[in-house]
This record gives C-alpha cells, structure tokens and sequence, in this order.
C-alpha cells in the first residue's frame, strides 16, 4: 500500500483540469488514524479554488487537490490512538484544509466520529458538512429558538437542504428560498413556506428573527429582513466577487443594525457525534442529487456549477 489514487489538478482553471493521479498514501504519526475513504461530497467553496479565484488563499503551489469530508472505514491506527480501532465505521471532516478527494486520509481523532449506523457511506456523507454548518450557525451562532422565524436562502442546496430539516427540528417557521422546480421539494423536507428565488421580491418576505444565507449575493439587502433583534448567519460570501464580499461581510459585523455573523467551521467529535445521533433518529434525511465515479469528478464539477441541484453531488471511491 505505497501509493493511491486522488483528485489532482497541477494549474487552476476549467473542470477539465482535474485528473486522477496517484500520491503516496499518508503515513501516520502515533497520534493519527488512517481512514480509508468511501465516499466524499463535493462542496461549493471547491469550484471557486479549482477556477482560481482564491488563490490568495490557495496559493500557487501544485498540484492541488479538493475534499473536505468523508466517509469510511479506519484502516490504521496510531500507537496512541484510543477509542478507534481498525474496522470502524466513521465520517468526519478535515477541517481547513482538504485533501479527502483520496483513496486514504489521515486525521486526528478529534476529526472524526462513528457513522450512522442505518445510512450508507453515500448517504451519511451527503449530511455531514451541510450539518456541522448548520447546527453551528442556527444553535451556535444564531441561538435560534423554538417559535422563531428561519429564512433559508438556497435551501435546496448542500448546506440547505440540512438547514430546513434542522430548523423545523429546533421548532422555527421555516421559510425556504429556492428555485422554482425546487419549492415541493423544500418543503418535503420541513419547509413551512418556499419560495421562488428568482420572482419572489424580498420586501414580500416579511420579516425574520434568524437568515441563514447559503447564497452570498445581495447580503446587504438580504440582511434588512431582520426583525428587531434578528440574526444573521452567511455561511459563504458571492464567489463571483469574493473579496469584495468579504469586505462587506467583515464590514457589517462592526456597522449598522443585524450585524452579519460568519465562521470558519472546524468540527470536533462532539458535534459530529450530535449529527451521528441526529440522523440515526431520523430527524435529517440525506439528499443525494448524483452520485459519480471519481473518474468523472470534472462532470460533477461542471453540474454543480450548472446549479439547480437538490442536496449533495457524491464521489463515489473505489
């Protein structure tokens, strides 16, 4: 087991730039488990990185490669590692960093938990960033309550679609932005309204104590939907002008009422345990939209860009 199979991309650009190369399988230290990986979502900050459009960021150095969560089974453990054993089923998420578009990955123990138990690797992967970042940004962040009212912009989405089914769970009113094939869909999933995106004028929306934005455009319009008190939560910034957004994200967390809120998401194991038991309840059902070889990780990269999806795109490993 000297080497693998990865995602890998040696200059930025179009989907086309992205190969399945080989890489030495991680070696880990005593402190690390060697997971080996299953399946793995693929999530929208890594279309701008791929193109280039962070590159502040990513920097220049190549090749590089994409992933941020997986799902799998511990094909090693570290001479200090307790709690884990060779065999187990787990998820988790990298944390600020990527590289699980892999056959392997290495990782701390504190980044991983037991995968549900009634869920498929395909399955409990398509929840797992979608709701480490919502139950950070609704119960965290925004401390929504039982009665309160949620607007969800791009609920049918990634992160989303995870968002409406754990606010109905926390007890809000939910209220789904969405595009329009996708509004029965938004609310199958908990949805006390849906609304079309695209010909719904804000000012018709009302008012809400809790946005979650999945979207990153128009922020500052979207922000003056807040009742007295409100919060609100981006969880992204418009990828089609990132630092200006960030800018204006950063902006409004020191000026002007309904301060935006923002974070970097780093889940440990508590909190990807609190999801484990989430979905083993059922209260968060998984949205697959396509599940792909990752031979053919360019096509799923061109259909999330296409939009319109419904859940998660899933590479399927091995």
């Amino acid at each position: 087991m000297s080497d693998m199979r990865a995602v890998l991309f040696d200059r930025y650009g179009p989907p086309e730039v992205l190969y399945v190369g080989r890489r030495p399988v991680p070696v880990i230290t005593p402190e690390e488990v060697l997971v080996r990986v299953e399946a793995v979502s693929l999530n929208g900050g890594e279309l701008p990185a791929r193109a280039g459009r962070l590159r502040l960021v990513t920097g220049r150095r190549f090749p590089q490669t994409g992933g941020i969560d997986f799902a799998g089974e511990v094909a090693e453990t570290g001479s200090s590692v307790t709690g884990v054993a060779v065999g187990d089923r787990v998820w988790g998420l990298l944390g600020r960093r990527t590289g699980s578009m892999a056959e392997y990955v290495a990782v701390r123990p504190r980044q991983l938990a037991p995968a549900p138990g009634g869920l498929t690797p395909v399955e409990a992967v398509s929840l797992l960033a979608g709701a480490t970042t919502s139950v950070t940004a609704l119960r965290g962040k925004a401390r929504l309550q039982p009665g309160e009212r949620l607007l969800v912009r791009g609920a049918a989405g990634g992160v989303g679609s995870v968002a409406v089914q754990l606010g109905a769970v926390y007890g809000a009113h939910v209220t789904g932005l969405a595009g329009a094939r996708n509004l029965d869909f938004v609310r199958g999933l908990g949805a006390d309204e849906a609304r079309d995106y695209r010909t719904t004028p804000l000012a018709e929306l009302g008012r809400f104590d809790v946005v979650l934005d999945t979207a990153g455009t128009r922020q500052g319009a979207v922000r003056r939907l807040l009742a007295p008190g409100g919060r609100m939560v981006a969880v992204t910034v418009d990828m089609n002008r990132p630092l200006a957004s960030l800018a204006g994200l950063l902006a409004s967390t020191v000026h002007g009422k309904g301060r935006i809120r923002a974070f970097s998401g780093n889940p440990d194991t508590a909190l990807l345990s609190e999801i484990t038991r989430h979905a083993d309840r059922g209260d968060l059902v998984p949205v697959v939209d396509t599940v792909h070889r990752l031979e053919d990780i360019a096509d799923a990269h061109r259909a999330l860009e296409a939009g319109g999806v419904r859940g998660k795109h899933v590479i399927r490993i091995g």
